[in-house]
Order: structure tokens, then C-alpha cells, then sequence
């Protein structure tokens, strides 16, 4: 082995640093400068706004990097000012912006841009972006002024809704204490939000153009324009409303709440050979099931399910065929040579999805569908060609699709979708923020899909399978953070294993039957092999080597049908915790969602035995498929987690005090 990996790589799988946030104050006002943008805009601790950004989205909704010049940021005791020039280059045009912005300690802030594209610009949206936090908001009052004058009492939307909840904004107020009102305008051109929850964002978005005008636009050359977001509070808070960030996290573990989910992987044709040539990972991640893609579009069939058949013998999970038809109208017909080479095979199946090719691209609510076949017939044509299978359905896109085209659930023997977390950003915070979502979707899901039926999440990874949003999936070629981008280096980090343990305990909470990740090798893969994109350290070694992420899948298939246990964690969104009990005996689990290492106290005082995976590990851990099984006796109540850190701690639950 080499030398030892850089602590970024440890981290997050890329040598590329995201600059630490700047933090500004005028009084009780703070705010986060982040490349021009703005967040996490608090009021004595309060959150009122997730965030506002000036941005360019190109025409396949990518979205530029600003470069930042001539920045000069001003502080005083109650008052703090910022400017600067930003440019943005998409792929078809060239855009410069004069930013000023200022804050006072009466909550008074204001965020002016003046804009003229360089060249002409096509691009699908230009302008602010002003997201609400979901946690403290959904179902609670908003009032919405519309440009025509008149206002609108309502709610932020509970359930995620499909198509926008208010449009024509000029402005939006929301209560963040009793009897006190923020209120956000916005000037320079017509706006709209939309519940992104959809996509598994943490925010309501309020965004500049309305969907229902034409994309992609042109902006010409040299026509300037302005816009801008401004924020008032009306009221004073009470005196001693503070933020207070930096107490542990006290963690009480209480009764049965249900089942752990059942833990599995997906499985792509074409890393089917890689997968068979690490048998003894697959059998040490062991999931208790497979999303085996069949992917008629590429004329997949006998050779990849004989694949599919072996990967099966190495643990016995169960397989389910997710089928991705071309979308023709004779749905059997394309079905029939499938289950007769599922037949001559003897190969078992679990379940069998369908889902034509057109589901795999976005449709915006009230747009027409393309010729397809109904859900009726595929699912009908899909009975017929598998007998006695179950049938799962929804999306094999993610929950904004299924939400868009909601199938009849009673056809079905469960629903599935799955997510991705860097559609709109891919930083890491807004890519671990995702997580506060998880909960929101399945819950919504249930409402229209029924509480009865099963839901199976997945395969969930941080990489984007297919972009239904544009024609392919972004290119990463500098092992960047990149949105819709199939490479995502984190996927080989501790980052990945913090947020698949979180993805993971919000699934098991919601009664979710059963959650996928990502794939056995590849780019959303747990175990290492050489590729064609770069993958810092790991490159440089020899011999078999597994990712952080590997390591929690492995851990959680050992729970499954365990009896899940209540945590209580008040206020706590900075880790992820999971407890499960078999025959008395406990495991609970633990993550750091943050950079910033957490202290977590455990209520009470237990004999326990503690594994940690941090960091400082990540040599002895890609090379040793059990590192987790090592413990050693947790003597503290009090548990430090480090920068994305998972741990594991098993104790007697009788024995507790």
C-alpha cells in the first residue's frame, strides 16, 4: 500500500475543497456567504430563509459556477455590506452581474443584481432563486402577495404537491415566532414556487420565470436588467433567542417502533463480470435483494440474465427484474422473450418491475404524454408474461415523476421510486440537507399509493442513473462535485457511508419494507475496481479494496426484520441514528452528517461495545471487509464523532440503566 490518503480524499473522494462558508452579522441577523450566494439567513438562531442565489442555468438545466471579482465585504456591530462582479459562462453564452448586498440588525436585508449577458445566452432560467426551509414550514400559514395586488392567505403545501403552488408571487411572509412576520419580495420579473421536495431538496423554491413560459430562452447581447430579493421582519423576537450550536446531542433509545428494512443493491448489466470477480465482498455486504436492470432500450436479455442467475448464487438475495421496455404499444411482445429466457434460465424472481421508456424523461404537470402504453396495460401485459411474480411499480426515475403520473396502487403488490440528491445543487451541504427530505416523500407517496401497500426504496446512491431532466447525464471529468453527473467522488468517501446511514435510519422510520444502494462496483459502487474515471488513492493500490459506504450496507443487512427502536435526538439534524434489537441484544448506529466533529451523549449509562469508522481509518478499512466487527468497550457516555464519522455500538438492552 501507498502512501496514506489526503484527509479531503478520506473524506470526500476528490482533492477539490470546498471553501469553509463565511458567516455575517448585523446584530441578531446572520447569513452565510457562500460564491456570491447567500445562506441559512437567520434571525436571532431563527432560520427564515434556506437561502438566495443569482444564478445561470444552461439549456439542460446545468448550472454555472460563478467567478467572483472585485469582492469587498464590509462589517460593523449592526451592519454588514457586500459587492461584487460575478461571471458566468454556460455552454451557449457568457453573462456578467454587479451583486449588492446588505444587512441590517432589524432583519432588513437586500440582495440587488445588475445583469448583461456578454453574447447572447440561451439558458432555461436566469436569475434569483429564494428557498424556504421545509422542517419548521410544511403545513404551516403563508401569505402570498401576486403581482395583480391582491393577497393570498394559505399554507405552505404538507404533502408534496406536483405542479406549482403559487405563482405570479411579488412576495411571501411566513410567521417565524408568534405574532412576528417575515416577509420576502421580490422585483425585476415574474416568479413562481415550487415544492422541492420533489426532488428531494430540503426547500420550497421560489424562482424567477414562470415554467409555463417557453425553455430554453435567449437573453441578447448587451440588453441589461435588474433584479432583486429583499427581506423584512416585522416585530422584535423575545430577548434571549440566540443560536446555540455547539451542545451535544443527547440521544435517548426507547421501545419498538416497527421493522428494519430488508437491505439491498443494485445491479447494472454492465457491472454484472465485476461484480462476480469480488465473490467474497458480494456475500460479506450479503443484501436480501437485487434491482437487476433490463434494459430493453439496449437490448439487454439471455446473456445478463445469466448475470443476474449468478450474482444470485453467491448469496441467494432475491431478484427483481427492473424491465425498462422501448414503450411500444404491444408491451407483452416485448416482455414475452424475457420471461421465456427467465424460464429457460430456472431463474427465481422476487418481484419484476415495468416501466416504458417514456417514464424515463421529465413531463411537466398539465403537458401532454407521449404515445405509451397505460399503466393498465403494462401492468396487465406484465401479469401475463410473469404468472404468480409480484408486481412492483411507480418510477424507475425519481419520486417527482411518480408524483407527476401517480400509478392505480391497487395493481400493484408494492410501489417503488427512488431519488437523487444533486438535481439542483451538489454541494455538500445541499447534498446531505436532501436527507430532511426522505421522510416528506415517502410520507407523500403513501397519501396517493395507500398506507397498505409495501414501498421499496431504490437503488438510492449519490450519482445520477438517468437524468430525466435533460438528454444525458453530466460529464465530471475533473472529479468534481457535479450535478445530474454519474460520477460523484463521494460515493468512495466517508460522506457517502455518513448519508447512506441516514438515507437508510429516515427509510427504516417511515416503514419503509426494503431500501437499495447503489451498485456492488462502479460508479455507484461499494466495492473498488479500476475504471474509466479517476479515483484518487484508490488507483495507486493493489488488490481488493472497499469503499467507507460498504461497510454500513454490510452492517444494516445483518438487522434486517430486526424490531426498530425509537431514538429520540430533540433538535438534532446534524447526525443520523438508527437502533435495532434481535433477542435482546442492541445495535445502534450512528453518523455525522456534518464537516464539524459532534459530540453525542447516550442517555444512559450501558455496557457497550463501540465501532468507529472515521477518517483516520480509511486505509484498514478499504482493505479489510470487517473492520466493523473490531469493538472496543465504550467507557463515556459521550460519543465524538468526527467529519462524516459512522459508528456502531451493541450493548445488552436488559442490562441498561
Amino acid at each position: 500500500m501507498t502512501s496514506a490518503a489526503s484527509r479531503a480524499v478520506r473524506l470526500c473522494g476528490t482533492e477539490q475543497l470546498e471553501p469553509p462558508l463565511r458567516t455575517l452579522r448585523a446584530g441578531p441577523l446572520s447569513v452565510e456567504f457562500d460564491n456570491g450566494a447567500l445562506r441559512y439567513i437567520r434571525m436571532g438562531g431563527i432560520e427564515i430563509l434556506r437561502g438566495i442565489s443569482f444564478l445561470v442555468r444552461d439549456e439542460n438545466w446545468g448550472t454555472s459556477t460563478p467567478v467572483l471579482d472585485d469582492l469587498h465585504i464590509d462589517e460593523s456591530l449592526d451592519m454588514f455590506t457586500v459587492a461584487y462582479r460575478g461571471t458566468c459562462s454556460a455552454t451557449s453564452g457568457r453573462l456578467v452581474y454587479q451583486v449588492r448586498i446588505s444587512g441590517s440588525g432589524d432583519g432588513a436585508l437586500s440582495f440587488v443584481a445588475e445583469a448583461e449577458p456578454e453574447t447572447d445566452l440561451l439558458t432555461n432560467r436566469t436569475g434569483f432563486v429564494v428557498l424556504h426551509p421545509i422542517e419548521a414550514l410544511a403545513g404551516k400559514p403563508i401569505k402570498v402577495l401576486h403581482e395583480d395586488g391582491h393577497e393570498e392567505l394559505s399554507l405552505f403545501p404538507d404533502h408534496i404537491d406536483p405542479k406549482c403552488p403559487f405563482t405570479d408571487i411579488r412576495a411571501l411572509s411566513h410567521e417565524i415566532a408568534p405574532g412576528i412576520w417575515a416577509t420576502c419580495t421580490m422585483d425585476g420579473d415574474a416568479f413562481e414556487m415550487e415544492d422541492q421536495r420533489n426532488w428531494s431538496d430540503a426547500s420550497y423554491k421560489t424562482y424567477v420565470r414562470p415554467l409555463r413560459r417557453p425553455w430554453p430562452y435567449r437573453l441578447p447581447k448587451g440588453q441589461k436588467f435588474t433584479q432583486a430579493v429583499r427581506l423584512h421582519v416585522s416585530g422584535t423576537l423575545p430577548a434571549g433567542t440566540s443560536e446555540n450550536r455547539n451542545q451535544p446531542v443527547n440521544l435517548t433509545i426507547g421501545g419498538p417502533v416497527g421493522r428494519v428494512p430488508r437491505t439491498g443493491v443494485g445491479v447494472a448489466a454492465d457491472e454484472v463480470k465485476h461484480a462476480l470477480e469480488t465473490p467474497e465482498l458480494f456475500r460479506r455486504m450479503a443484501p436480501q435483494w437485487m434491482v437487476c436492470q433490463v434494459d430493453l432500450r439496449l437490448g439487454h436479455g439471455q446473456d445478463e440474465l445469466e448475470g443476474f442467475a449468478a450474482l444470485a448464487r453467491l448469496t441467494g438475495a432475491g431478484v427483481v427484474l427492473e424491465i425498462i421496455t422501448k414503450g411500444t404499444l404491444d408491451p407483452f411482445g416485448e416482455l414475452a422473450p424475457v420471461a421465456n429466457a427467465v424460464h429457460r434460465l430456472g431463474l427465481k424472481l422476487e418481484a419484476v418491475c415495468v416501466f416504458p421508456a417514456q417514464d424515463m424523461k421529465s413531463v411537466q404537470p398539465g403537458a401532454s404524454w407521449p404515445a405509451m402504453p397505460s399503466f393498465h396495460e403494462n401492468y396487465s401485459a406484465a401479469r401475463r408474461a410473469f404468472p404468480g411474480i409480484p408486481l412492483g411499480g411507480g418510477m424507475a426515475a425519481y419520486f417527482t415523476e411518480l408524483n407527476r403520473k401517480r400509478p392505480p396502487a391497487e395493481a400493484l403488490d408494492y410501489g417503488s421510486f427512488t431519488t437523487c440528491p444533486s438535481v439542483h445543487a451538489a454541494d455538500d451541504v445541499s447534498v446531505m440537507e436532501t436527507l430532511q427530505a426522505i421522510p416528506h416523500l415517502i410520507r407523500s407517496a403513501r397519501v396517493f399509493m395507500g398506507e397498505r401497500l409495501p414501498l421499496r426504496m431504490g437503488p438510492i446512491q449519490l450519482g445520477c442513473r438517468e437524468n430525466p431532466y435533460g438528454k444525458s447525464t453530466a460529464p465530471n471529468e475533473a472529479n468534481a462535485r457535479v450535478c445530474l453527473s454519474r460520477i460523484d467522488p463521494r460515493q468512495r468517501g466517508l460522506f457517502n457511508a455518513a448519508w447512506t446511514l441516514g438515507y437508510f435510519a429516515a427509510c427504516a422510520r417511515e416503514g419503509a419494507e426494503a431500501v437499495a444502494f447503489g451498485q456492488v462496483t462502479g460508479p455507484f459502487g461499494h466495492v473498488y475496481r479500476p475504471a474509466e474515471f479517476v479515483q484518487p488513492w484508490y488507483d495507486q493500490q493493489d488488490g481488493r479494496m472497499v469503499y467507507p459506504a460498504f461497510h454500513v450496507v454490510a452492517g444494516l443487512s445483518q438487522l434486517a426484520d430486526a424490531k426498530l427502536l425509537c431514538v429520540e435526538a430533540p433538535g438534532a439534524d446534524s447526525i443520523a441514528v438508527m437502533a435495532a434489537e434481535t433477542d435482546g441484544r442492541a445495535t445502534l448506529w450512528l453518523s455525522n452528517l456534518t464537516a464539524k466533529t459532534q459530540l453525542v451523549r447516550l442517555s444512559d449509562r450501558i455496557n457497550a461495545r463501540i465501532a468507529l469508522l472515521a477518517a483516520d481509518h480509511l486505509e484498514r478499512a478499504a482493505i479489510d471487509p470487517n473492520f466493523m466487527e473490531s469493538s472496543v468497550e465504550l467507557d463515556d457516555q459521550f460519543i465524538s464523532l468526527d467529519a462524516y464519522a459512522v459508528a456502531r455500538v451493541d450493548f445488552d438492552r436488559s442490562a441498561s440503566t
